[in-house]
């Protein structure tokens, strides 16, 4: 198994390009089960969990090759339905199959999802969403299993809360079926839009991208098509903190600076200086002393859908406060178990305390972090650790990165280009 060595205290300099999007590259291959033909996507990155789709894919029939950040994928034959435990209990995205499944062969098995262990995330949006639309579901020794006789029906589905997934799962299922289907209280994130953008290009009728309300009209068929997988605005996000965490100054191109509104405006309050051009961000932070780091203002943030700030950048932000001059409050709201990363961080010197679903970040300075051995629990928290070792004294020892490599493509050499002393060994 792999851990990281992080050598602390040396400020990032340099440029960064941004990968695609991993939660728009997932869902925008399980797109490609719904018509038959040769699809083409570009600037699909090469992570864990888009080989682990990619994997399902061809368990379900699909052929596929990659050249580079482009890949090409042959849905002609359809010659499976079922999901595996096997697969889906490593990344929660393979539940996206479902919709596709449906819409293409009527019938679907798939296990109940897993991956990362931040809270329960129930696909009961999703299994209410489909039965609304006439499916019939039941769970049976830790699969779902839904079947439709015909087309599906085009109804009217209301979201109690915003769930990404299932606004995409209900997408997905839903553009071929007869009638009209109205989503509201749809997720409006940037990786949604780029969902309803490929779908469209395929001959799906959509209204409301960027809306809470979304409009299908049900179409007869589908046909393959090519898009392009946004920037992953999770990983601009983690580079625009980790520069803020350590200091110096980067620019961070193939990014999407309005996907980060929140971010964007909390970094600028706690001291960071953002330039934002049309594709590239450039981050920096007022030299203090004989160290370029920012004079660190503790800001409060509460973790909301989008445009709120993302609870993907909750960990990462931490991370940062810690390093703050008084004291944050952290608020998380998505998920009820994001905070194992605190743990963690608290072997490093920092002063956290869990309170219900928030957590009060007592600031400790720039300088009284201190590497430390250390266990990643998630995705994002494993991004967190990485920051925190960047920006303490001594050295930082990050094993089970297994998870880190599920979400950011390169991380370790791209660290290496702005100057951090990170390496990857084996245990």
């Amino acid at each position: 198994m792999d851990k990281l060595i992080i050598e602390g205290g040396q400020p990032l300099h340099g440029t960064v390009r941004i990968s695609g999007a991993k939660n728009a590259a997932l869902p925008l291959l399980a797109a490609t089960l719904l018509a038959p033909g040769w699809h083409t996507l570009h600037n699909v990155p090469d992570l864990r969990d888009t080989r682990t789709m990619l994997k399902l894919l061809e368990i379900l029939g699909a052929k596929w090759e990659r050249s580079g950040k482009t890949i090409r994928i042959n849905t002609d034959k359809m010659t499976g339905v079922e999901a595996p435990y096997e697969l889906v209990k490593t990344m929660r995205a393979s539940v996206l199959v479902l919709g596709p499944l449906l819409s293409r062969s009527g019938f679907a098995r798939v296990s109940l999802p897993g991956g990362c262990a931040i809270g329960a995330r129930p696909i009961n949006y999703h299994l209410k969403g489909f039965e609304k639309l006439g499916v019939t579901t039941r769970l049976e020794q830790g699969y779902v299993e839904a079947s439709v006789t015909g087309r599906m029906q085009g109804a009217t589905i209301f979201f109690d809360t915003p769930s990404v997934t299932g606004t995409e799962n209900v997408l997905m299922a839903s553009v071929v079926s007869t009638g009209e289907t109205i989503i509201k209280n749809a997720a409006k994130e940037p990786e949604v839009g780029n969902l309803i953008d490929m779908l469209n290009a395929m001959g799906a009728a959509i209204e409301g991208k960027d809306t809470d309300r979304l409009t299908v009209h049900g179409v007869e068929r589908l046909q393959a098509t090519e898009s392009t997988i946004i920037p992953d605005r999770i990983e601009t996000g983690t580079y625009l903190i980790a520069v803020v965490a350590t200091g110096g100054m980067v620019t961070i191109t193939d990014c999407n600076p309005t996907h980060l509104p929140a971010l964007t405006e909390k970094l600028l309050l706690c001291g960071a200086d953002i330039t934002v051009a049309d594709q590239a961000m450039t981050v920096s932070c007022p030299e203090v002393g004989s160290k370029s780091r920012c004079r660190l203002r503790s800001i409060d943030i509460t973790t909301l859908p989008f445009p709120g700030f993302p609870t993907d950048l909750q960990a990462q932000f931490m991370a940062l406060m810690v390093q703050g001059d008084g004291v944050s409050i952290i608020h998380e709201t998505i998920f009820e178990n994001r905070f194992m990363h605190v743990a963690e961080l608290k072997r490093m010197g920092a002063d956290i305390t869990i309170e219900g679903t928030r957590a009060v970040v007592r600031g400790i300075g720039s300088d009284k972090l201190c590497g430390a051995p250390v266990m990643a629990t998630d995705l994002r928290a494993s991004a967190s650790l990485v920051i925190a070792g960047l920006a303490a004294t001594g050295t930082t020892e990050v094993s089970r990165i297994y998870h880190l490599e599920r979400g950011y493509e390169q991380m370790v050499e791209k660290l290496q280009g702005l100057g951090a002393r990170i390496r990857k060994v084996s245990e």
